[in-house]
């Protein structure tokens, strides 16, 4: 199933310094030294009966919608669902219930109503209902304009990584060179994305990672984390920058990554992300890959499902197996190679 997801227009960025707010529509990030407040404007426009609640840290959004697609066995439902009143607009996109019980008779096709609940970092409904079809007022489906432009070739494990010209958020240049002879963990993300359990937790397992391989001496220095952004008409190189500080991100181990169009197009297209700019929004896929100092794509893992416990025994399988194929020194070769000198 396609997971999608969209976005208001992030406005404006106050303060130096790594220090400011950033905000997507009624969304609050904030942009500390250390670490982000993502949070909810308490003041919600009207049109519906019961609007959002907010706590200081807490929102919640009524929402109504039809359901496009389950998975029982993770409490998951794509619903296609109205405009969100100051939070987001219609889409199609998963919501995952806290209580199995909610959803356990939710059926493809079924009308709901329920509320999204979203804290500092994580999402979730509750208080699902069942109702009447007709309540439910989706906006026209427009036609897709047909592609013009040839399509990258999509890439898959054992394939090498497409090489790119890309800048990160020092402003340096980067291509698939930059990371000769180590490993790489590549994502994609951008910065004005307002759901907690999507870029933001991409973003916030990557930080994970980068604290366990920095903490790790058989990985310390020896892994490139690399996260692409495909909104790059707004994720300038000072902007990745004051996000990746949000995350403490060392600019040596964890580069955040924007490029011309045509660039990122290639790139999201090679790992089959889907991305769609429509009335100042994205929607997009989520995909996560490992390529190994070759430059062979080793694993690729879809969604935000993967842990990252699993993702470090995977470069650890790629380290010690670039050990294992290194040349390995022959003393008698080189006692040969001095004699032959003298």
């Amino acid at each position: 199933m396609n997971f999608v997801i969209l976005n208001r227009p992030l406005t404006k960025i106050l303060g130096k310094n790594g220090k400011g707010i950033i905000r997507t529509g009624c969304l609050v990030l904030g942009l500390l030294t250390v670490g982000g407040l993502l949070s909810s404007c308490s003041k919600m426009p009207e049109g519906d009966s019961k609007l959002a609640q907010s706590t200081s840290d807490t929102t919640s959004h009524p929402v109504r919608g039809i359901v496009r697609d389950l998975d029982l066995s993770d409490n998951v439902l794509v619903v296609e669902h109205e405009d969100i009143p100051g939070f987001m607009p219609s889409m199609t996109m998963p919501f995952t219930a806290k209580n199995p019980r909610d959803i356990a008779k939710v059926k493809v096709g079924d009308a709901l109503a329920f509320q999204f609940v979203v804290t500092a970092d994580d999402a979730w409904m509750e208080e699902v209902q069942t109702i009447p079809r007709e309540d439910v007022h989706l906006p026209e489906k427009r036609t897709r304009p047909a592609e013009t432009e040839a399509r990258a070739p999509r890439v898959r494990e054992g394939d090498l990584l497409p090489n790119f010209q890309l800048i990160d958020q020092k402003n340096q240049k980067i291509s698939r060179e930059t990371f000769a002879g180590k490993p790489i963990l590549l994502t994609f993300i951008f910065t004005r994305c307002p759901v907690p359990s999507f870029c933001p937790k991409i973003s916030g397992n990557f930080k994970e990672l980068a604290t366990a391989m920095a903490n790790d001496p058989a990985m310390a220095g020896q892994v490139g984390l690399l996260s692409v952004s495909f909104d790059p008409e707004f994720d300038s190189p000072e902007i990745l920058d004051a996000y990746a500080k949000t995350f403490s991100a060392d600019p040596e181990q964890w580069r955040f990554a924007t490029g011309s169009a045509e660039e990122i197009r290639k790139l999201t297209q090679a790992f089959a992300v889907y991305t769609k700019a429509e009335q100042g929004t994205i929607d997009h896929g989520l995909c996560t890959a490992l390529v190994a100092p070759d430059g062979t794509i080793k694993m690729i893992w879809r969604g935000n499902g993967w842990q990252t416990g699993e993702v470090i025994e995977a470069v650890k399988n790629v380290l010690n197996s670039s050990t294992e194929n290194s040349p390995k020194h022959d003393p008698s070769q080189s006692q040969t190679d001095l004699n032959l000198k003298n």
